[in-house]
């Protein structure tokens, strides 16, 4: 099983941008299109088969990955998690600040939604205006009335002025675990990792394209998806410990571009393969390429790869290379789901 480049899953959603990923992955671009989901075997929250990604010759991943689950995942990852890829790699850009809003956590998922995941995120800033702000989590201690009475107010200026703040530059990376309430200034792109779900539990939602009253609470009602926030404090340095600063990301060869955190979750790994190549041992990944053109070498052949092409690694093509060609550089990101013998995530 050889690589595969796989075609653009960009589709419309409640919120502006989309632009920066046409540029990147040479279409279709914004302006209702935010997202991209890559190499997903995820339908979004009562709309599948939409999110669900296909291969060049038309197939759904999710089908062919459940066809042969140990070509695709690996036997020890299939022993360990079985058929599910456990993870959702997304493009986000945002022509308008994410509404706040949170994910719930793997044990409200099993209780209210029978489903063996939650939400838990992390972002790896591939753009970011200067003094571009995220929210994560609130900054002192509040009660779920009090959040409640927020959302039933619609007042999001209460809302937005209750999250701890920090300022995002390209090349940082941040865990968000599932439960924080949080948002994303206007004009960030990231590239996502998170658990393989659609749950989304809305705050606010003023001035965006959906009704939060009917949408914002999967189905649950607003009594019920309150329980999944986490009201305790974020201070600062909880938000240092959720961060990886660029400073410790960048670099030739391949270096981890989330927190050590994230590891129970998903995986990360930042290339620079413009002086050398750079190994990476078998197992299910997106290859994303930022920059540069090269060439994904395989036991089996060999693959050229250029700037915003999405690359879909299957376990059986067995450990790889990437390389520059010629003069030019060779940047990305590996992406992966947690190691068959990663911790196990927090209940």
């Amino acid at each position: 099983m050889m690589p595969v480049v796989l075609p653009v899953n960009q589709f419309d959603h409640f919120y502006r941008g989309g632009d920066r990923i046409g540029a990147l992955r040479h279409g279709p671009g914004g302006p209702q299109r935010p997202e991209e989901w890559i190499g997903s075997t995820t339908a979004r929250f009562g709309q599948a088969p939409q999110g669900f990604s296909r291969l060049p010759d038309g197939r759904l991943l999710i089908e062919a990955v459940e066809a042969d689950p140990h070509a695709w995942l690996g036997p020890d990852h299939v022993a360990r998690y079985g058929t599910s890829t456990e993870v959702l790699i997304k493009l986000l850009d945002l022509d308008q600040r994410l509404p706040v809003h949170l994910h719930p956590d793997r044990e409200f998922s099993r209780t209210h939604l029978g489903l063996a995941h939650g939400k838990t995120e992390a972002w790896y800033v591939l753009d970011a205006p200067e003094g571009g702000e995220v929210g994560v989590g609130f900054a002192e201690p509040v009660s779920r009335a009090q959040v409640a009475a927020w959302v039933d107010a619609e007042d999001s200026e209460a809302l937005l002025g209750a999250l701890r703040r920090r300022v995002v530059r390209p090349g940082d990376a941040m865990l968000v675990p599932a439960g924080l309430p949080h948002t994303v200034a206007a004009g960030v792109f990231v590239l996502e990792l998170q658990e393989p779900t659609d749950l989304s539990i809305l705050l606010e939602w003023q001035g965006f394209a959906v009704d939060g009253r009917k949408d914002g609470h999967l189905d649950l009602g607003f009594d019920t998806v309150l329980q999944a926030v986490d009201l305790a404090a974020v201070s600062e340095s909880d938000l240092d410990r959720l961060v990886l600063p660029r400073e410790q990301i960048e670099g030739e060869g391949l270096h981890s571009a989330m927190p050590e955190q994230a590891d129970a979750y998903f995986r990360a790994h930042r290339f620079d393969a413009s002086a050398e190549p750079v190994a990476v041992e078998a197992g299910f990944a997106i290859v994303l390429v930022l920059s540069g053109r090269g060439v994904l070498t395989t036991q089996d052949g060999s693959l050229e790869v250029a700037s915003g092409d999405a690359v879909l690694i299957p376990y059986a093509s067995g450990d790889y290379t990437l390389h520059a060609r010629g003069a030019a550089d060779l940047v990305g990101v590996v992406c992966r789901p947690p190691a068959p013998d990663a911790p196990p995530a927090p209940r």
